[in-house]
């Protein structure tokens, strides 16, 4: 499995490397005022950050009800066991989540999105939160296509003009605190000795929804 995912992030990086030649991401980057230079070090960037936590906190070992199966007198029974969970170190992640939401304040500030990112991280924070799904061993799963798709809708209805920068915004800080920022209660829950807000070592959620989202718009 290693090798078959490493071999997918490659083929991500290279269709990527394409686009961007092709002049796909070249026309989404200059309606943000980035040229294809920045976006194409933005990408390495990131890539290269997903595999970078930044240890924030440690958070408290955890007492956890389960169930265990005992066989007795050929009769099975479920009896209830407390297992303590280790505790969590709780990690911030460079390219999945520091580097986008950076880029997603400054977009903000430099073209005075303010309420129009309010209302747009707004709606796909809503949205996600309600499509999270904690998952034990794993962390926070959510569906790929909703939030950008989501994002993008919100960004043309708010403005057309500005509609790619509003969509990197809302989809990047929207799914960053929906999936991640509102679930921090449940993370020692989940197991696992770390927890990282916006990765797992590969590109995550929060940066590839960011990206499709300003695509999409």
């Amino acid at each position: 499995m290693t090798f078959v995912l490493y071999l997918l992030f490659f083929s991500a990086i290279v269709s990527t490397v394409v686009l961007i030649e092709l002049g796909v991401l070249t026309y989404a980057a200059e309606r943000l005022g980035i040229d294809r230079r920045q976006i194409a070090s933005l990408l390495i960037l990131c890539f290269l950050g997903s595999y970078v936590d930044i240890p924030l906190a440690q958070l408290p070992s955890l007492a956890v009800q389960t169930t265990q199966v005992v066989s007795f007198f050929g009769r099975s029974y479920l009896v209830p066991v407390v297992e303590q969970r280790p505790a969590m170190i709780l990690a911030v992640n460079v390219g999945g989540a520091l580097i986008p939401a950076c880029l997603a304040i400054y977009l903000i500030v430099k073209k005075q999105l303010y309420v129009e990112a309010a209302i747009g991280v707004l709606a796909v924070t809503i949205l996600v939160h309600f499509l999270a799904v904690p998952v034990p061993g794993m962390g926070i799963s959510v569906p790929v296509l909703l939030p950008p798709i989501t994002a993008a809708i919100v960004a043309v209805l708010l403005s057309w003009k500005q509609s790619a920068a509003i969509a990197y915004i809302s989809g990047t800080l929207g799914t960053l605190i929906g999936a991640d920022l509102l679930n921090l209660g449940v993370l020692p829950a989940l197991g696992g000795p770390v927890a990282s807000i916006g990765g797992a070592g590969t590109f995550d959620g929060v940066f590839l929804t960011g990206i499709l989202a300003m695509l999409l718009a």
